[in-house]
């Protein structure tokens, strides 16, 4: 279905100073509009809303049947005709052509020019002749690598735009003839060319394919035509005594076909390849790949075939890279990298638009009103004429290249509108006779011809499709006054300026919550989008214009997906994060009363705000905002509540406002925890400590921990990157440290918190310097130990108690709050901790000064960590001191029970690599004896 807006998308028209009548023209590159008629070219200035001036002039061989303009390389072929002959001609370096008197070099395809011309060169244009064994019947130059293809009866040929190097300072454009298609059964009306694609058109058939390289080496291999296995025959369905009538008695039609992928090569078209290049730089191709074949059955319903039911304006549309292309016009077309391509054919009254990048797809359909002439696609828009209207219908071209650049365009955090959604006509403009058309940069370039009235003695016969010979009727053919005709430049206006339109239009669907209003706003989102995908076409300036337009349609689509309670409504999240627009500035845009005064949030903004409130932005809402959100909350989605009340950023809420929407959910049935955890965070905030222990009191604590599990942002929040302790985290600290541990403890099982955010946590909410650790960590530490948390961490655990109880140890320094666990808890239930060995024993008895802490850690530093302890005790020995002979005596206890437990190949492994042998003998040859004694 195409949707028609009355929008205005054509600015300014000017009139082509051409002095004949036109027979063919084209633009391209920067400003360059190129008029043939009779054996004539002139090439014209077109830049922005000045008048079209003449550049130069040229004569050409013969009549031009066929032009075609090429960016890279800055030339024009043309095919021409002379005394009944074709000719192919590329006219270069046109642009140093003065006048028209100006002497021309003319050469011959593949020439060698020799040093001494090179001046001549420099300064003059040339033309460049290609000569064909068949007559050249269409032409297409490649848009990126400048390649020219050739459309003969039987074959394609492509010619390799290269520069053939004069000196060190002077190239000169050159071709060479590198590839042969042959292809048999469709003779190309016309063709279209762009690195590798091929797609070629008869009147009611089209074919697309890729010209692929070696995949390996892309070196010169063996030629071997690819030949098509099975052909579907051409005459399918028709028998032999069928083809044995004289066509002019019956006119056969077959059927429609549509073949997409490798099936294509199913269609019986054959197609092989037949390398000719000699040069080794050119690239060469050597493999097809089918991508489609289209068939179309003219109508027959009224039983008359009309001549003029043929297919026109085929054209392959590439989408580059987003970013800005070099300014070395020789270097351009290496510099761009495609993103996606589009093919458009169309039949008089129906058009079709094809992505075949990665995939074959049919993506828009587009049907017009009347029946067209011809139609010429772009980036942003498809443009079609008819006998006396311009028609503008929006593409879809950006949206699939989105998804192309972007596979994840489509989440929480990107999103685009559909390739699926209807096109639409946004004008239908009045042009009496309409001829042709072309399209460069932002031109649209148009001929028109008044048309002599019809006179009804000149229409030829239509051919019926079972009319017999033998009707002689005889038409007179009277002479026709020459009528007037224009060719017309008609630029369209800039995409800013179209966008805005498009926005205020909108706003006439705003207020009926139709899908209308989202359809216009998602069109001016895509021209905003495909303007900045086409960064070549960009001026200085306009692409910031763009970016914040390009903001503002975003905008715009989340408050149209916010405001409706629909499949697509999640759609409000992702389109007001690239609005760059912050929470505050979408709840002030989200005021919208219904008509009895009251107030109704829909999903899309409720579930754009509980994903905000959830991702912890580092934005805090005023009291007011935050109330509103309570509100909303409590209207739409009640359950959510208390997680709201989590998030940081409704860190400025009212908590008597809180407690009064928390404790309406008691008689609700939600969830009795965590509403009853912040309601005792918000009695914290109250100053209300007694509330705050009523609540804490009314439910056990392993429920508790549950709580905390369901909810992390009670405890633990995020700020600008940093962990903050909540203030029922530094409550707890205080009076329920065994809840805390255990909740933490519970988040780390669950994946709700990392190993060292857990730690970094407990030192800020300790307060504690960065190398400072508390004794709650190290509860935490032994609780993670006893908990049996993967083996993954297991030696850095053993390695962060040991260190700890080994320097608390030595610096003779208590646990700052009293351990949750004692060495005899943990001997209990970890199987970690091993039974107290003699030697710790002796330690702990031979300091009478030795005060319960210490023992205690001493206790807990046991067989299990002596690969830490021993070297830490030989480092003591080592260093003497008063203590000296307390840490001999220990070493010498500990190599005691290590010799008795360790085999001796493992005993060795723990012994320090320096000191003297003498020491460690006796306990080496007590080891080695153990195991012929036992």
């Amino acid at each position: 279905m195409v949707q028609l807006y009355n929008l205005h998308p054509f600015g300014s028209q000017q009139v082509v100073p051409c002095k004949l009548e036109p027979e063919r023209f084209c633009g391209g590159g920067r400003d360059a509009l190129f008029v043939a008629a009779g054996c004539k070219v002139e090439a014209f200035a077109v830049a922005g809303q000045e008048l079209c001036q003449p550049r130069c002039a040229f004569s050409t061989l013969g009549r031009v049947l066929c032009l075609a303009y090429s960016e890279a390389g800055d030339y024009l072929a043309a095919i021409e005709e002379k005394n009944k002959a074709t000719f192919l001609r590329a006219y270069v370096n046109w642009r140093s052509k003065r006048t028209e008197n100006c002497r021309v070099c003319i050469r011959m395809v593949g020439h060698k020019v020799e040093a001494p011309f090179s001046d001549t060169f420099r300064d003059q244009m040339s033309i460049i002749e290609m000569p064909l064994s068949e007559a050249p019947l269409c032409i297409s130059c490649c848009p990126v690598k400048g390649d020219l293809l050739v459309g003969c009866t039987n074959k394609l040929v492509l010619f390799s735009l290269k520069y053939q190097i004069i000196s060190e300072e002077f190239s000169i454009l050159d071709f060479e003839r590198s590839l042969i298609i042959h292809i048999d059964n469709i003779v190309p009306v016309e063709i279209s060319f762009c690195v590798g694609y091929v797609a070629l058109m008869s009147d009611l058939e089209v074919l697309i394919v890729k010209l692929e390289s070696d995949p390996k080496t892309g070196e010169s291999v063996n030629y071997q035509p690819l030949k098509i296995n099975n052909p579907l025959k051409r005459t399918e369905g028709i028998s032999n005594e069928t083809l044995q009538l004289d066509s002019d008695d019956f006119v056969i039609c077959q059927k429609p076909v549509e073949l997409l992928g490798e099936k294509s090569s199913q269609s019986g078209v054959s197609v092989t390849l037949e390398s000719t290049g000699l040069d080794d730089k050119t690239i060469k191709y050597y493999h097809v790949q089918h991508l489609l074949y289209k068939r179309f059955a003219p109508d027959i319903s009224s039983l008359v075939l009309s001549d003029d039911i043929k297919l026109h304006s085929l054209q392959l549309l590439p989408i580059y890279q987003t970013g800005s292309p070099t300014s070395d016009r020789k270097k351009l077309s290496q510099e761009k990298e495609l993103l996606s391509l589009f093919c458009f054919f169309s039949l008089p009254h129906v058009g079709y638009l094809y992505m075949v990048v990665k995939s074959v797809e049919l993506m828009s359909v587009y049907q017009y009103p009347e029946k067209s002439q011809q139609a010429v696609l772009t980036p942003q828009f498809l443009h079609v004429i008819t006998s006396n209207n311009l028609q503008c219908f929006t593409v879809r071209c950006s949206a699939a290249a989105a998804r192309e650049e972007d596979p994840y365009v489509d989440t929480t955090l990107k999103a685009c509108p559909p390739v699926s959604m209807d096109v639409c006509a946004l004008r239908i403009q009045l042009f009496i006779g309409l001829k042709a058309i072309c399209h460069f940069k932002n031109h649209i370039i148009l001929l028109t011809k008044a048309d002599p009235e019809a006179i009804p003695e000149r229409r030829e016969p239509p051919k019926r499709l079972l009319s017999r010979k033998g009707t002689n009727v005889k038409f007179k053919t009277p002479p026709v006054a020459e009528a007037g005709w224009n060719l017309y430049i008609v630029d369209t206006i800039s995409p800013v300026q179209l966008y805005k339109e498009m926005v205020d239009y909108s706003n006439t669907y705003k207020t009926a919550k139709t899908q209308s209003c989202i359809h216009l706003l998602s069109e001016a989102h895509l021209l905003v989008r495909a303007a900045l995908m086409d960064a070549s076409q960009l001026e200085p300036g306009e692409k910031a214009e763009l970016l914040e337009a390009f903001k503002e349609s975003c905008g715009h689509l989340g408050d149209c997906y916010s405001r409706l309670d629909t499949q697509y409504s999640h759609l409000a999240l992702p389109y007001y994060k690239m609005s760059g627009l912050s929470m505050a500035e979408v709840l002030t845009r989200a005021d919208w009363p219904l008509e009895d005064g009251s107030q109704k949030y829909e999903r899309g903004l409720i579930f754009y705000i509980n994903h905000s409130l959830d991702e912890n932005l580092d934005e805090e809402l005023s009291e007011e905002l935050a109330a509103k959100v309570v509100q909303m909350f409590h209207m739409a989605e009640p359950k959510q509540l208390p997680h709201i009340l989590c998030s940081p950023s409704m860190k400025n809420i009212n908590p008597v406002t809180a407690m009064n929407y928390l404790s309406k959910l008691d008689t609700s049935g939600f969830s009795s925890i965590l509403v009853t955890l912040t309601k005792a965070a918000m009695a914290l905030k109250m100053g209300d400590l007694d509330r705050h222990r009523n609540e804490m009191k009314s439910h056990p604590e392993m429920k508790l921990v549950c709580g905390f599990i369901l909810e992390p942002r009670l405890l633990i929040q995020q700020r600008r990157g940093q962990i903050i302790p909540t203030e029922l985290a530094v409550q707890l600290k205080d009076t329920q440290p065994g809840l805390l541990v255990a909740s933490v403890l519970g988040l780390q099982k669950n994946n709700k918190i990392g190993i060292e955010e857990a730690d970094s946590f407990f030192k800020v909410l300790c307060g504690k310097e960065k190398d400072t650790i508390p004794q709650l960590l190290v509860d935490l530490w032994e609780a993670q130990l006893v908990a049996g948390l993967p083996d993954v961490v297991l030696q850095e655990l053993f390695f962060k108690l040991t260190s700890q109880y080994i320097w608390r140890l030595s610096k003779m320094q208590p646990p700052d709050t009293i351990p949750l666990r004692t060495s005899e808890d943990l001997i209990n239930a970890c199987s970690h901790y091993g039974l107290i060995y003699p030697w710790v024993n002796v330690l702990i008895s031979s300091d009478s000064l030795a005060d319960k802490s210490y023992t205690e850690d001493l206790s807990k530093l046991q067989t299990l960590w002596w690969k830490k302890l021993l070297p830490e005790l030989c480092h003591r020995v080592k260093c003497g001191g008063e203590k000296g002979q307390l840490y001999l005596s220990s070493l010498k206890e500990t190599l005691s029970v290590v010799a008795v437990e360790l085999e001796l190949r493992d005993f060795l492994n723990v012994l320090p690599e320096d000191g003297t042998a003498a020491f460690f003998l006796p306990y080496l040859l007590y080891c080695s004896r153990k195991k012929s004694l036992t």
